[in-house]
């Protein structure tokens, strides 16, 4: 993997929580000691949720912990903070989560070059019975991919 793209962090309850229709990238407004705190990986976004507002996306429950060597100027932890989107992809967005069981999810926080950018996902809600079905079909995957690889090996 490039570098230059390494994952900050990743939200591994959103796949399991949605069932992912469509990806994006967007930028992130972020102050600097929030940058420091996401270089040092005092971050999580499993409850994180974005949300169109105004005409604005925004990044809502993403924590971000204070920067331990910040001085009076630094951020609050649970703010909620701007997302860069071209006007096109905020109205295409915004029409997607207004449907019925859809939301936007963020996936990861990742370098690209030197910002900071997160993937969001239009995910459709995913019940119990939703889950297992899908555990249930990883699990099958997996066992087939080990019996291959056993059949290979003899």
């Amino acid at each position: 993997m490039d570098p230059a793209m390494a994952d900050i962090l990743q939200n591994a309850r959103a796949r399991h929580d949605y069932e992912v229709l469509e990806t994006i990238e967007a930028g992130l407004v972020l102050r600097g000691t929030e940058v420091k705190a996401l270089r040092a990986g005092r971050a999580q976004i499993s409850d994180a949720f974005a949300k169109v507002e105004r005409g604005q996306a925004w990044l809502h429950n993403a924590h971000i912990d204070e920067y331990s060597h910040g001085n009076i100027h630094n951020h609050a932890p649970k703010t909620p903070r701007r997302l860069l989107l071209n006007k096109s992809e905020i109205c295409r967005l915004e029409a997607l989560s207004n449907i019925k069981g859809h939301a936007l999810v963020p996936l990861a926080l990742y370098w690209k070059g030197n910002r900071i950018k997160v993937r969001l996902a239009v995910g459709r809600g995913r019940d119990a019975r939703d889950k297992r079905h899908e555990l249930r079909r990883r699990e099958d995957e997996r066992d087939m991919r080990q019996a291959l690889a056993r059949a290979r090996k003899s």
